[in-house]
């Protein structure tokens, strides 16, 4: 049987081409980009946005619309001034287990660079959402997270000093903080989290090396130890183009 537009209802994904067919033409474009990005495969270079136009016989704003969407999707990512095939997307599960653990598990090399270490009081907000005392001292760490070298994420952690008061002198920045807690004999009970979309801010931005209009998953979690008692508290952009999310659902 044919379906209306190769629109079969079994497809993995629907194109999103509406019953009446009426298509914009970027769209069309994007589809045919699309199945060229399946042909070349990862790391294989696309024409230039002059080569596509002439290919397609549309305008080249029309090719750069198309285009601009692929990025965005994680399926192509610039180099330079070109533009390849991106490979597929760092699976990270939404369990207790580290950053780490995620990226080891799909044969990458994890990797963090520090941007900041510091301590300071408390604030108000922050010991209303973990239960930790305002105005007591807390550690910050800042920390880029890497993914065989290329940048993928920001973290930030919030954790007590009187938990772990050596993590200045003691542990290693570009190292899991998950581990690290658990050679201090420190052992994860359970844990809240929340994931939104979000636009980084300019320095965020900039620390992950990305445009400011290319859309974050931000992850917020507050966990706490076997006695239930405050932990952490972590805020981790991951770049949407090179991240998703599993998790297992029991019945």
């Amino acid at each position: 049987m044919d379906y209306p537009n190769d629109q079969h209802p079994a497809a993995p994904v629907r194109s999103g081409i509406p019953e009446h067919g009426r298509i914009p033409k970027y769209y069309a474009v994007k589809a045919r980009i699309s199945a060229l990005v399946d042909e070349l495969g990862e790391g294989g270079l696309l024409p230039t946005e002059r080569d596509l136009s002439e290919r397609y016989e549309v305008a080249r704003e029309t090719v750069r619309q198309a285009i601009r969407e692929l990025v965005l999707e994680g399926r192509l990512r610039r180099r330079g001034r070109g533009t390849v095939v991106a490979g597929p997307k760092l699976e990270q599960p939404l369990s207790l287990a580290s950053y780490t653990e995620g990226v080891r598990r799909q044969g990458r090399t994890p990797g963090r660079n520090l941007v900041t270490l510091d301590r300071f009081p408390c604030p108000e907000a922050l010991a209303a959402e973990t239960g930790l005392t305002r105005g007591e001292p807390v550690w910050h760490l800042e920390r880029v997270l890497l993914a065989d070298d290329e940048r993928v994420g920001l973290e930030s952690t919030y954790v007590s000093v009187a938990r772990i008061p050596r993590l200045d002198a003691d542990f290693e920045p570009d190292s899991s903080f998950y581990a690290y807690l658990h050679q201090q004999g420190i052992t994860f009970g359970d844990a809240d989290e929340r994931i939104e979309t979000v636009l980084a801010t300019p320095r965020e931005a900039l620390l992950i090396g990305t445009p400011p209009a290319l859309p974050m998953l931000l992850i917020h979690r507050v966990s706490r130890d076997t006695d239930g008692q405050p932990l952490e508290r972590v805020r981790t952009l991951f770049r949407g183009d090179r991240f998703s999310f599993t998790t297992h659902l029991g019945g």
